[in-house]
C-alpha cells in the first residue's frame, strides 16, 4: 500500500525582473511619443494637396515633407515652394488655412505681370515648372487668369507668391504679398504617391 506525501505548494512570486522591462520599455515609448512631437511641431511635417492651384508640380492628394526650420538657416528664396498660414476673418470668426505655393518674388524686388509673363527686377522669369499645355493656350485668361498686375514692390519681410497653375490658383496676385512669419515651412519632397517621389 502506497503512502501519500504531502509536498510543500511554493507559491509563485512575480518576477522582479519583468517590472523593470515593463517601465523601461514605458520609458523608451514615452520617449519616442516625445521625439516623434518635438519634429512634428518644430523640424519636418507632412502636409497633404487639396485642389489644383499647384498642379502639375504637385497633385490632388500628393504628400510634400516640410522642413520648418529651413528659413530659421537662410532666407526665403525665389522658386522655393512653402507652406504658409493663410488667415482669414468672416464677420469676426477667424479661419487659418495651410495654403502651398510658390515665392516669386521677396522683400524688395519688383514684381508685375504682362500677357501672363511674370516680370521680377525687370526681367522675364524662367518659369520651366509651369504645365506646358496650359502655358500654351492662346486664350491668356485660360493660360493665367491674371493677364496683367502692375508693377509693385514687395515690402521688406514679405514674400509675393502664386500656384503654379495660374489659371486656378488664388495667391498673391489676388491677396497681395504676405508676411515672412506666416511661412510654416519649405516644402522639399514629395512622398506620396510612392511612385512620385522626388524632390522640389
Amino acid at each position: 500500500m502506497s503512502e501519500e506525501i504531502d509536498l510543500p505548494v511554493e507559491e509563485a512570486t512575480p518576477d522582479p525582473h519583468l517590472g523593470k522591462i515593463l517601465r523601461d520599455w514605458l520609458v523608451v515609448v514615452l520617449i519616442a511619443l516625445g521625439a516623434a512631437m518635438l519634429v512634428r511641431v518644430y523640424v519636418l511635417q507632412q502636409f497633404y494637396i487639396s485642389g489644383p492651384s499647384m498642379q502639375t508640380t504637385l497633385l490632388e492628394n500628393n504628400r510634400v515633407l516640410v522642413n520648418k526650420l529651413s528659413y530659421r538657416l537662410h532666407d526665403v528664396r525665389r522658386g522655393d515652394v512653402v507652406v504658409f498660414d493663410r488667415v482669414t476673418t468672416n464677420d469676426g470668426v477667424v479661419a487659418h488655412d495651410d495654403l502651398i505655393k510658390r515665392v516669386i518674388a521677396v522683400g524688395g524686388d519688383t514684381v508685375s505681370i504682362s500677357q501672363c509673363n511674370v516680370i521680377v527686377n525687370g526681367k522675364k522669369i524662367d518659369e520651366s515648372y509651369l504645365d506646358a499645355k496650359s502655358g500654351g493656350s492662346q486664350n491668356l485668361v485660360d493660360r493665367c487668369r491674371v493677364i496683367d498686375l502692375a508693377e509693385q514692390t514687395i515690402p521688406k519681410d514679405k514674400i509675393f507668391v502664386m500656384g503654379d497653375n495660374r489659371a486656378e490658383s488664388f495667391d498673391s496676385r489676388s491677396f497681395g504679398p504676405i508676411d515672412k512669419d506666416l511661412i510654416v515651412g519649405r516644402a522639399f519632397a514629395i512622398v506620396w504617391p510612392l511612385s512620385k517621389l522626388s524632390g522640389l
